[in-house]
Protein backbone atom coordinates (compact mmCIF):
# COMPACT_ATOMS: atom_id res chain seq x y z
CA UNK A 1 0.00 0.00 0.00
CA UNK A 2 1.29 3.52 -0.80
CA UNK A 3 0.66 6.16 1.21
CA UNK A 4 0.55 9.66 -0.04
CA UNK A 5 0.60 12.60 1.74
CA UNK A 6 -2.33 15.05 1.68
CA UNK A 7 -2.91 18.31 0.57
CA UNK A 8 -3.87 20.57 2.37
CA UNK A 9 -6.99 21.33 0.23
CA UNK A 10 -9.51 22.62 3.17
CA UNK A 11 -11.47 25.00 4.48
CA UNK A 12 -10.34 28.18 5.03
CA UNK A 13 -9.77 28.43 8.97
CA UNK A 14 -7.86 25.04 8.30
CA UNK A 15 -5.80 26.47 5.62
CA UNK A 16 -5.02 29.54 7.98
CA UNK A 17 -4.43 27.49 11.04
CA UNK A 18 -1.42 25.14 8.93
CA UNK A 19 0.10 28.17 7.24
CA UNK A 20 3.61 28.21 8.07
CA UNK A 21 4.29 32.36 7.37
CA UNK A 22 1.93 34.63 9.91
CA UNK A 23 1.53 38.34 9.87
CA UNK A 24 0.05 40.72 12.46
CA UNK A 25 -0.56 44.78 12.30
CA UNK A 26 2.51 44.99 14.84
CA UNK A 27 5.19 43.79 12.03
CA UNK A 28 4.15 46.71 10.02
CA UNK A 29 5.76 50.35 9.70
CA UNK A 30 3.60 53.22 7.60
CA UNK A 31 5.63 55.55 5.80
CA UNK A 32 4.36 59.42 6.21
CA UNK A 33 5.76 62.08 4.59
CA UNK A 34 5.62 64.99 6.61
CA UNK A 35 5.86 68.95 4.77
CA UNK A 36 6.47 71.48 6.55
CA UNK A 37 3.72 74.00 6.36
CA UNK A 38 0.01 74.11 7.94
CA UNK A 39 -3.09 72.78 6.50
CA UNK A 40 -1.72 70.44 3.84
CA UNK A 41 -2.92 67.44 2.82
CA UNK A 42 -1.99 67.06 -0.36
CA UNK A 43 -1.75 63.78 -3.01
CA UNK A 44 1.47 62.50 -4.16
CA UNK A 45 1.06 62.23 -8.09
CA UNK A 46 3.97 59.18 -8.42
CA UNK A 47 2.12 57.57 -5.43
CA UNK A 48 -1.36 56.90 -5.68
CA UNK A 49 -3.24 56.26 -2.46
CA UNK A 50 -0.25 58.49 -0.73
CA UNK A 51 -0.57 62.13 0.53
CA UNK A 52 1.88 64.52 2.30
CA UNK A 53 0.45 66.11 5.91
CA UNK A 54 1.72 69.26 7.46
CA UNK A 55 2.35 68.65 11.32
CA UNK A 56 -0.94 69.78 12.19
CA UNK A 57 -3.22 67.53 9.79
CA UNK A 58 -1.09 64.63 10.60
CA UNK A 59 -3.38 63.32 13.40
CA UNK A 60 -5.96 62.47 10.64
CA UNK A 61 -3.71 59.71 9.43
CA UNK A 62 -2.22 58.91 13.00
CA UNK A 63 -5.96 57.67 13.67
CA UNK A 64 -6.20 54.96 11.69
CA UNK A 65 -2.95 54.06 12.21
CA UNK A 66 -3.61 53.56 15.69
CA UNK A 67 -7.28 52.07 14.61
CA UNK A 68 -5.91 49.86 12.64
CA UNK A 69 -3.01 48.95 15.72
CA UNK A 70 -0.11 48.87 12.84
CA UNK A 71 3.36 48.83 14.47
CA UNK A 72 5.26 52.05 14.16
CA UNK A 73 5.03 54.74 11.58
CA UNK A 74 8.09 56.31 9.73
CA UNK A 75 8.16 59.83 9.19
CA UNK A 76 9.91 61.45 6.04
CA UNK A 77 10.20 65.32 6.06
CA UNK A 78 9.74 67.94 3.69
CA UNK A 79 11.47 71.11 4.73
CA UNK A 80 10.64 74.76 3.14
CA UNK A 81 14.14 75.67 3.53
CA UNK A 82 17.14 73.76 2.32
CA UNK A 83 21.04 74.14 2.57
CA UNK A 84 24.57 72.78 1.72
CA UNK A 85 24.80 70.76 5.25
CA UNK A 86 20.68 70.03 5.62
CA UNK A 87 20.37 72.66 8.89
CA UNK A 88 16.52 71.94 8.68
CA UNK A 89 16.92 68.11 9.64
CA UNK A 90 18.59 68.83 13.29
CA UNK A 91 16.56 72.35 13.68
CA UNK A 92 14.66 71.72 16.86
CA UNK A 93 11.55 72.97 15.72
CA UNK A 94 12.14 71.28 11.92
CA UNK A 95 9.24 69.47 10.28
CA UNK A 96 10.13 66.03 11.49
CA UNK A 97 10.35 67.29 15.18
CA UNK A 98 6.98 69.18 14.88
CA UNK A 99 5.32 65.95 13.36
CA UNK A 100 7.13 63.53 16.14
CA UNK A 101 5.55 65.93 19.08
CA UNK A 102 1.95 66.44 17.45
CA UNK A 103 2.32 62.22 17.46
CA UNK A 104 3.54 61.58 20.92
CA UNK A 105 0.82 64.44 22.20
CA UNK A 106 -1.99 63.04 20.36
CA UNK A 107 -0.94 59.30 20.39
CA UNK A 108 1.31 58.59 22.83
CA UNK A 109 1.07 55.06 22.52
CA UNK A 110 1.97 54.74 18.81
CA UNK A 111 6.10 53.73 18.22
CA UNK A 112 7.27 57.22 16.55
CA UNK A 113 10.54 56.37 13.89
CA UNK A 114 12.31 59.07 12.34
CA UNK A 115 13.87 59.07 9.77
CA UNK A 116 17.97 60.29 9.99
CA UNK A 117 19.76 61.01 6.28
CA UNK A 118 20.30 64.92 5.06
CA UNK A 119 18.92 64.09 1.38
CA UNK A 120 15.57 65.90 1.63
CA UNK A 121 17.57 68.90 3.31
CA UNK A 122 20.38 69.88 1.27
CA UNK A 123 20.38 72.00 -1.15
CA UNK A 124 22.07 69.21 -3.40
CA UNK A 125 20.59 66.26 -2.51
CA UNK A 126 23.10 64.25 -1.15
CA UNK A 127 22.92 62.16 2.03
CA UNK A 128 26.18 64.00 3.40
CA UNK A 129 28.17 67.13 3.34
CA UNK A 130 30.19 67.91 -0.33
CA UNK A 131 33.66 67.94 -0.32
CA UNK A 132 35.37 68.59 -3.55
CA UNK A 133 32.56 67.03 -5.44
CA UNK A 134 31.77 64.00 -3.68
CA UNK A 135 30.67 62.86 0.04
CA UNK A 136 32.66 63.93 2.76
CA UNK A 137 31.63 60.23 4.86
CA UNK A 138 33.20 61.47 7.99
CA UNK A 139 32.41 65.43 8.07
CA UNK A 140 28.39 63.49 7.65
CA UNK A 141 28.69 61.66 10.93
CA UNK A 142 28.46 64.79 13.01
CA UNK A 143 25.49 65.85 11.46
CA UNK A 144 23.93 62.81 11.35
CA UNK A 145 24.44 62.37 15.18
CA UNK A 146 23.09 65.79 15.59
CA UNK A 147 19.77 65.12 13.17
CA UNK A 148 19.25 61.75 15.60
CA UNK A 149 19.47 63.62 18.78
CA UNK A 150 17.10 66.17 18.44
CA UNK A 151 14.93 63.78 17.02
CA UNK A 152 14.86 61.94 19.85
CA UNK A 153 14.53 65.45 22.14
CA UNK A 154 11.53 65.76 20.32
CA UNK A 155 10.17 62.32 21.73
CA UNK A 156 10.70 60.10 18.51
CA UNK A 157 11.19 56.14 20.23
CA UNK A 158 13.29 54.97 17.05
CA UNK A 159 15.63 56.79 14.82
CA UNK A 160 16.60 55.48 11.45
CA UNK A 161 19.63 56.48 10.00
CA UNK A 162 19.36 56.05 5.75
CA UNK A 163 22.33 57.55 4.85
CA UNK A 164 24.45 54.56 4.44
CA UNK A 165 27.84 56.46 5.41
CA UNK A 166 30.51 54.06 7.33
CA UNK A 167 30.46 54.36 11.12
CA UNK A 168 26.68 56.28 10.97
CA UNK A 169 25.85 53.87 13.54
CA UNK A 170 28.29 54.21 16.48
CA UNK A 171 28.60 57.98 15.59
CA UNK A 172 24.45 58.51 16.50
CA UNK A 173 24.62 55.55 19.37
CA UNK A 174 27.38 57.40 21.09
CA UNK A 175 25.77 60.85 20.84
CA UNK A 176 22.63 59.80 21.81
CA UNK A 177 23.81 58.44 24.92
CA UNK A 178 25.77 61.52 25.56
CA UNK A 179 22.69 63.43 25.70
CA UNK A 180 20.80 60.70 27.98
CA UNK A 181 18.95 59.19 25.07
CA UNK A 182 20.14 55.51 26.35
CA UNK A 183 16.64 54.16 25.55
CA UNK A 184 16.11 55.82 22.05
CA UNK A 185 16.73 52.77 19.97
CA UNK A 186 18.56 52.69 16.55
CA UNK A 187 16.78 50.54 13.17
CA UNK A 188 20.02 51.40 10.67
CA UNK A 189 19.53 51.05 6.88
CA UNK A 190 22.77 48.55 7.07
CA UNK A 191 21.68 47.13 3.37
CA UNK A 192 20.29 50.14 1.26
CA UNK A 193 21.25 49.48 -2.47
CA UNK A 194 21.81 52.17 -4.96
CA UNK A 195 18.76 51.05 -6.40
CA UNK A 196 16.22 52.08 -9.95
CA UNK A 197 13.16 51.49 -7.06
CA UNK A 198 13.24 54.64 -5.39
CA UNK A 199 12.25 57.51 -8.18
CA UNK A 200 8.71 57.60 -6.51
CA UNK A 201 10.00 58.43 -3.27
CA UNK A 202 12.08 61.17 -4.18
CA UNK A 203 9.76 62.84 -6.32
CA UNK A 204 7.63 62.63 -2.89
CA UNK A 205 10.52 64.35 -0.74
CA UNK A 206 11.93 66.55 -3.13
CA UNK A 207 15.04 64.44 -2.34
CA UNK A 208 16.82 63.61 -5.97
CA UNK A 209 20.00 64.40 -6.52
CA UNK A 210 21.01 67.63 -7.98
CA UNK A 211 24.45 66.02 -9.60
CA UNK A 212 25.67 62.92 -9.65
CA UNK A 213 24.13 59.55 -8.09
CA UNK A 214 24.51 57.96 -5.04
CA UNK A 215 26.36 54.84 -5.79
CA UNK A 216 29.82 55.63 -4.13
CA UNK A 217 28.19 55.26 -0.73
CA UNK A 218 24.93 53.32 -1.52
CA UNK A 219 25.50 49.20 -2.03
CA UNK A 220 26.01 47.74 -5.81
CA UNK A 221 22.87 45.37 -7.08
CA UNK A 222 25.43 42.46 -7.87
CA UNK A 223 26.58 42.13 -4.34
CA UNK A 224 25.28 39.87 -1.31
CA UNK A 225 27.91 38.78 0.99
CA UNK A 226 28.12 42.67 1.02
CA UNK A 227 25.06 42.76 2.60
CA UNK A 228 25.80 40.57 5.34
CA UNK A 229 28.91 42.17 6.37
CA UNK A 230 27.32 45.67 6.86
CA UNK A 231 24.61 44.11 8.63
CA UNK A 232 27.21 42.67 10.95
CA UNK A 233 29.23 45.94 10.99
CA UNK A 234 25.63 48.04 12.08
CA UNK A 235 25.07 45.34 14.79
CA UNK A 236 28.25 45.84 16.28
CA UNK A 237 28.20 49.50 16.31
CA UNK A 238 25.41 49.39 18.19
CA UNK A 239 21.95 48.72 15.92
CA UNK A 240 18.65 47.39 17.61
CA UNK A 241 17.58 46.50 14.22
CA UNK A 242 18.16 46.39 10.72
CA UNK A 243 16.51 46.99 7.25
CA UNK A 244 17.04 45.68 3.88
CA UNK A 245 15.92 47.90 1.08
CA UNK A 246 14.21 47.59 -1.47
CA UNK A 247 12.15 44.48 -0.37
CA UNK A 248 10.88 42.05 -3.25
CA UNK A 249 13.77 42.14 -5.83
CA UNK A 250 16.24 41.54 -2.59
CA UNK A 251 14.18 38.76 -1.13
CA UNK A 252 17.82 36.95 -1.37
CA UNK A 253 19.60 39.17 0.07
CA UNK A 254 16.74 39.64 3.56
CA UNK A 255 17.45 35.84 3.29
CA UNK A 256 20.48 35.32 3.21
CA UNK A 257 21.27 38.86 6.57
CA UNK A 258 18.02 36.90 8.14
CA UNK A 259 19.94 33.58 8.68
CA UNK A 260 23.50 35.27 10.18
CA UNK A 261 22.06 38.21 12.09
CA UNK A 262 20.40 37.71 15.91
CA UNK A 263 18.80 41.47 15.96
CA UNK A 264 15.02 42.00 14.40
CA UNK A 265 15.27 42.75 10.54
CA UNK A 266 13.05 44.41 8.61
CA UNK A 267 11.92 45.03 4.95
CA UNK A 268 11.60 47.85 3.13
CA UNK A 269 9.11 47.55 0.42
CA UNK A 270 9.65 50.71 -1.51
CA UNK A 271 8.24 53.36 -3.84
CA UNK A 272 8.67 51.79 -6.74
CA UNK A 273 7.38 48.77 -5.96
CA UNK A 274 4.41 50.26 -4.68
CA UNK A 275 3.63 52.35 -7.53
CA UNK A 276 4.13 49.36 -9.95
CA UNK A 277 1.33 47.45 -8.18
CA UNK A 278 -0.78 50.07 -7.86
CA UNK A 279 -0.41 51.27 -11.53
CA UNK A 280 -1.13 47.51 -12.69
CA UNK A 281 -4.15 47.49 -10.23
CA UNK A 282 -5.72 50.92 -11.92
CA UNK A 283 -5.06 49.19 -15.60
CA UNK A 284 -7.19 46.24 -14.24
CA UNK A 285 -4.26 43.95 -14.84
CA UNK A 286 -3.88 42.83 -11.16
CA UNK A 287 -5.89 42.55 -8.41
CA UNK A 288 -4.61 45.07 -5.99
CA UNK A 289 -5.44 43.58 -2.42
CA UNK A 290 -4.33 39.86 -3.87
CA UNK A 291 -0.85 41.16 -4.77
CA UNK A 292 -0.73 43.66 -1.67
CA UNK A 293 -1.30 40.64 0.48
CA UNK A 294 0.95 37.88 -1.43
CA UNK A 295 3.77 40.16 -1.56
CA UNK A 296 3.73 41.29 2.20
CA UNK A 297 3.74 37.26 2.67
CA UNK A 298 6.49 36.60 0.35
CA UNK A 299 8.79 38.97 2.58
CA UNK A 300 7.44 38.02 5.89
CA UNK A 301 8.34 34.12 4.42
CA UNK A 302 11.81 35.27 3.43
CA UNK A 303 12.71 36.53 6.88
CA UNK A 304 12.10 39.76 7.44
CA UNK A 305 10.50 40.64 11.09
CA UNK A 306 9.15 44.19 10.26
CA UNK A 307 7.54 44.96 6.93
CA UNK A 308 7.85 48.50 6.20
CA UNK A 309 4.96 49.36 3.58
CA UNK A 310 3.08 52.14 2.06
CA UNK A 311 0.15 49.54 1.75
CA UNK A 312 0.50 49.07 6.01
CA UNK A 313 -3.19 50.26 6.62
CA UNK A 314 -5.19 48.17 4.09
CA UNK A 315 -2.84 45.12 4.94
CA UNK A 316 -3.49 45.94 8.49
CA UNK A 317 -7.17 46.13 8.03
CA UNK A 318 -7.36 42.99 6.04
CA UNK A 319 -5.64 41.04 8.95
CA UNK A 320 -7.97 42.14 11.33
CA UNK A 321 -10.55 41.08 9.51
CA UNK A 322 -8.99 38.06 8.71
CA UNK A 323 -8.52 38.46 5.13
CA UNK A 324 -4.71 37.98 5.44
Amino acid sequence: MIIRPRRLRKTASIRAMTSETRLSPSMLVYPVFIREGKNIIEDIPAMPGQKRYSPDTLPVILERAVRNRIGAVLFFGIPEHKDECGSSAYDDDGVIQQAVRTAKREFPELTVIGDVCMCEYTSHGHCGIIRNGTVDNDATLEYLARIAVSQARSGADIVAPSDMMDGHTAAIRGALDAEGFTDTLICSYAVKYASAFYGPFREAAGSAPSFGDRKSYQMNPRNVREAVREAELDIAEGADMIIVKPGLPYLDVLRAVRERVNVPVASYCVSGEYSMMKAAASMGWLNEKNIACESAISIARAGADIIITYFALELAEYMLNGEL
